[in-house]
């Protein structure tokens, strides 16, 4: 995988949403730790949509990857003439701002290259997650009623950690069972937020979320 397919897989897990949970009433359970970011990271939905999207757009993620290098070749010796003329006695100021501003559009008019060459991908990367997504909630309540769970916490919040308290393991099978596959060929005109819970009536006036569409393919962990 290349570098850049790498970031973008990585980033498309980075805030999966927030998962309110609810006390299971009339239960007397535990305290119990859960990474919901890391449960749909390794669902199996979300390997076998990332080891798809990396051969659908593997044509976009190397020309991206290709585009970066030869942008970051470009951007060297630019940043070393500015420290260079930086660190010299009595720097011209406004040279120096003139330099540093030529840096910042290369850098942003390249960020903005990169982003129109990998949109595809990271469209069907956002696609994906929300359809796994769109089962976390269930997942996690799932799991809290079955193992009487009446406080979850982030693994943010924990000092200390017995293995047995961590059910982000059992939440990832529960997705694996809710949302076994996802499709990655994004309807058009989607746009993110579109996915309903499982369940739930779409809002008035928008249209009801594109069903998933179960499709074989390879998946590792």
């Amino acid at each position: 995988m290349t570098k850049i397919a790498k970031i973008m897989l990585a980033a498309a897990l980075v805030a999966p949403g927030a998962v309110a949970v609810a006390p299971a009433s009339a239960q007397v359970g535990g305290v119990a730790v859960a990474d919901p970011q890391g449960a749909v990271a390794n669902s199996h939905a979300w390997q076998a949509a990332r080891t798809q999207i990396q051969t659908t757009y593997a044509a976009q993620l190397a020309q991206a990857e290709t585009r970066s290098r030869a942008i970051q070749a470009e951007l060297a010796p630019m940043v070393t003439a500015f420290q260079t003329a930086q660190r010299a006695p009595n720097a011209n100021q406004a040279a120096l701002q003139t330099q540093y501003t030529a840096i910042q559009t290369k850098q942003q008019t390249g960020q903005q290259e990169l982003a129109r060459i990998t949109a595809p991908a990271e469209r069907a990367q956002a696609y994906a997650v929300e359809q796994i997504q769109g089962h976390l909630g269930e997942a996690v309540q799932n799991v809290v009623r079955a193992r009487n769970v009446n406080l979850l916490i982030s693994p943010q919040a924990v000092l200390f950690l017995q293995p047995t308290a961590d059910i982000t393991p059992a939440i990832t099978t529960e997705l694996d069972r809710l949302v076994p596959t996802v499709s990655t060929a994004v309807p058009a005109g989607w746009q993110p937020g579109q996915q309903q819970a499982p369940g739930t009536a779409p809002a008035p006036g928008t249209a009801p979320a594109p069903a998933t569409t179960p499709s074989t393919r390879s998946n590792g962990r």
